[in-house]
């Protein structure tokens, strides 16, 4: 416990799922976090989640593929917080993953990368003098084992979140000086849709991964002190979905 201790950390995408699990787990481990998401109720249940458990946190409504609306989000937690140490670029827009390639349209593909390597730029770019000033400053991104495996009738995706790995790599080494890792995590989770007709897993522990037991807890990982000599890295939370085929 108290892993972050007086850590102020930013996830985005942090209503459901995977971001959500990790934020309520920032908190327990003794951060200050602020919870980004683009649905106001899914915000305001986060929180009061970790209000309850006697965490702290800070709602913040954000589009993040809205350029002013990142801005402001950065601003509102500085505000409160006074700093960053931790950036948790989790968000991405569920509705547009899907199409072949012989089918994707230029705007389909535009709108992957809005909500993927573009909003994490920008926050990663806004969120930078801070996380300089921390001094072990942290970057979380989310990439995927699908980009990796170039999994059929995800081409948008599977591009913009290569392109997030190649961000994370390039920051890695430009960041590094400055004492701020930045890192990938590549999930193979069942997230918030339980219900939905998922295909049964062929990874080499057959089964999905739960966010809270087996996502977040990497996260976190790379979030502590533990991992203050791992950078520019893809860690697979996938249960050996492609062991050995990441880098």
């Amino acid at each position: 416990m108290n892993r972050l201790n007086a850590k102020v950390a930013i996830v985005t995408g942090a209503g459901r799922g995977i971001g959500r699990s990790t934020a309520k787990l920032f908190a327990a481990e003794g951060a200050k976090v602020a919870v980004l998401s683009l649905t106001p109720a899914n915000v305001d249940a986060v929180v009061a989640e970790i209000e309850g458990a006697g965490g702290t946190a800070l709602g913040v409504v954000c589009d993040i593929s809205d350029a002013d609306q990142v801005k402001a989000a950065i601003d509102k937690v500085v505000a409160a917080y006074g700093r960053i140490d931790i950036l948790v670029n989790n968000a991405f827009d569920p509705s547009v993953p899907n199409s072949s390639v012989k089918d994707l349209s230029v705007e389909q593909l535009q709108r992957n990368f809005e909500t993927g390597p573009i909003a994490y730029l920008r926050t990663m770019q806004g969120c930078y003098p801070y996380l300089k000033m921390s001094g072990k400053g942290r970057v979380i991104n989310f990439g995927s084992m699908a980009g990796v495996l170039g999994l059929t009738g995800y081409g948008p995706y599977n591009m913009a979140k290569e392109a997030v790995r190649a961000l994370t790599r390039t920051a890695a080494r430009e960041w590094g000086p400055d004492k701020i890792t930045v890192n990938n995590i590549l999930p193979l989770a069942e997230t918030w849709d339980s219900a939905a007709n998922v295909p049964a897993p062929t990874n080499a522990l057959a089964r999905y991964g739960a966010p809270e037991n087996d996502v977040a807890p990497v996260v976190l990982f790379l979030a502590s002190e533990d991992a203050q000599f791992v950078t520019g890295a893809s860690l697979t939370a996938d249960g050996g979905a492609i062991i050995d085929s990441a880098r």
